[in-house]
């Protein structure tokens, strides 16, 4: 299962003020509506989503949109649920009722404890930015072994890239196993020198984000270090 770049279909820089469409669309995260037009609000990433238009801040925390795939890290343990860190300003409970396991009252450290690394989707988020997240859809579950790393979340759509190239490409020539979270939180396992590869590649792709003929220089640099260049 891989973050859905299906969902990443449009994303350009942004700055405030700028008109991002004649819409009848909901004025999202980082947007403001005037009259039928949706404009920005703050610099960063235009996002376009079915029912939504928003705006991911080019730096800063994760703001939780519904329907994400993020990378979260268990933070605290209750008697019905977990505290997950999703690199957001806002808590994350995650209920026992939204995980794949039958949890009885005060058994949940049997299953997920402080530190565990899980793959979550966003199932809600409240006007009061109350947080729902669950692992019942197909795929979502802790994630065990491996190492996270973190880039800025309005870096994603480049780690990804167009339909799921550039992280295809990753996986193939490093054969790692990544997940990449909306939330800039990347969850990466494999042989250790096929991981260090991998991370470098990412630090490539964040750095020079916004630079033409990125995906011939990820590759470039995933050959000489695999030996294989020239």
């Amino acid at each position: 299962m891989q973050s859905s770049d299906s969902r990443e279909s449009v994303r350009e820089v942004v700055v405030p003020g700028e008109l991002l469409a004649i819409s009848s669309k909901k004025a999202g995260v980082g947007t403001y509506s005037e009259g039928g037009k949706i404009f920005a609000s703050q610099l960063g990433i235009k996002t376009v989503r079915p029912d939504s238009i928003s705006v991911v801040p080019l730096a800063g925390q994760y703001i939780p949109v519904t329907g994400d795939l993020v990378v979260g890290k268990i933070v605290d343990v209750g008697a019905s649920n977990w505290l997950v860190d999703i690199n957001s300003p806002y808590p994350s409970p995650l209920h026992v009722n939204e995980v794949p396991w039958r949890v009885e009252f005060g058994e949940t450290r049997k299953f997920m404890t402080v530190g565990d690394i899980v793959l979550l989707m966003i199932v809600g988020v409240d006007e009061t930015k109350r947080i729902r997240v669950s692992m019942q859809e197909h795929g979502l579950r802790k994630l065990t072994g491996g190492t996270v790393m973190e880039v800025s979340p309005s870096k994603v759509p480049r780690v990804i890239g167009k339909n799921g190239s550039m992280i295809q490409m990753l996986k193939n020539m490093t054969s790692c196993r990544i997940y990449v979270g909306q939330n800039g939180r990347i969850w990466i396992d494999g042989e250790l020198d096929s991981i260090v590869r991998a991370v470098q590649a990412i630090r490539m792709i964040e750095d020079e984000a916004h630079s033409q003929g990125l995906t011939e220089k990820v590759k470039a640099l995933l050959e000489r270090s695999s030996g294989t260049g020239a």
